[in-house]
């Protein structure tokens, strides 16, 4: 799915989840009737947390972002999200563990940071 049609569908098939102080839409799977971030074992306060907090947030893809980050339960994820024009909220498409290469390369780039 494009981003341009994600921001169409949005209001037909986005779960609210109002949080501590941000607002987020997720993506509902057609095929499952939940939010996609289901599909990889994430729960909507894993995002958000990471959303509150990012180690990383950079540009995506067709105007996408790109957040990276850890729970406090100690896992690592990448949230894939769109910015509303709404303030403080967020249309998230999807989240999944960091992991391998791609985690190995983010803690590296956190210590330098942290030097």
């Amino acid at each position: 799915m494009s981003i341009n049609a994600a921001r169409a569908c949005a209001c037909h098939s986005a779960l609210e989840w109002d949080g501590r102080s941000s607002q987020a839409r997720f993506y509902i799977d057609p095929t499952t009737g939940s939010p996609h971030i289901h599909n990889h074992q994430v729960d909507e306060d894993e995002v958000i947390e990471v959303l509150e907090q990012p180690g990383e947030d950079r540009a995506g893809r067709e105007d996408s972002r790109v957040a990276l980050g850890q729970t406090a339960s100690g896992r690592y994820l990448r949230v894939i999200y769109v910015p509303t024009p709404e303030p403080d909220c967020v249309f998230v498409i999807t989240a999944y563990d960091l992991t391998g290469k791609p985690l190995a390369a983010y803690r590296r780039r956190r210590r330098k940071k942290h030097q």
